[in-house]
């Protein structure tokens, strides 16, 4: 299948195959149906803890990133998880839509990097309260008129 700027869909086996061929990650991996499964450690700076990470990827979706280990709601003290979805939790790790995730594109460089971000900046918030990963949720975006004039004039304040 054709993706975005004409570039061809990576299969799960391709994917599969970047993901076990990249030097900077370790972890396993398994296709089974339509779907890909990678499992992999995750440490995002020496100082942090390690949480195992779970990534199922099928075709046409968004791969799905949970930690499996530690419970992050266990570790936030029952205060709500920043930057996630919820039911089952998984990491908001890019605006749906926006392009930052194709099919076209690989996990080892986009999802599996974003994913060591996100806990980097959970490291922080636990210990801050401070969300400082940025981002934001789909619905969440403040209401831009739809005049391109007032939109300039208003920012120019």
């Amino acid at each position: 299948m054709i993706g975005n700027g004409g570039r061809q869909n990576l299969t799960l086996s391709q994917q599969l195959l970047f993901l076990r061929s990249n030097p900077t990650i370790e972890g396993a991996g398994t296709l089974s149906g339509e779907k890909l499964t990678w499992r992999m450690a995750v440490q995002p700076t020496p100082l942090a803890r390690t949480y195992q990470v779970n990534i199922a990827y099928r075709p046409g979706e968004t791969p799905s990133v949970q930690i499996a280990d530690p419970d992050l709601q266990f570790l936030a003290s029952d205060r709500p998880l920043p930057h996630v979805y919820n039911n089952p939790v998984r990491l908001c790790l890019n605006l749906p839509g926006t392009g930052e995730w194709e099919p076209t594109k690989r996990i080892d460089q986009t999802i599996v990097p974003w994913t060591y971000l996100w806990l980097y900046y959970f490291e922080d918030w636990l210990g801050t309260n401070d969300w400082k990963g940025g981002g934001r949720h789909p619905g969440d975006e403040p209401n831009q008129p739809r005049n391109r004039a007032l939109r300039r004039a208003l920012a120019r304040q």
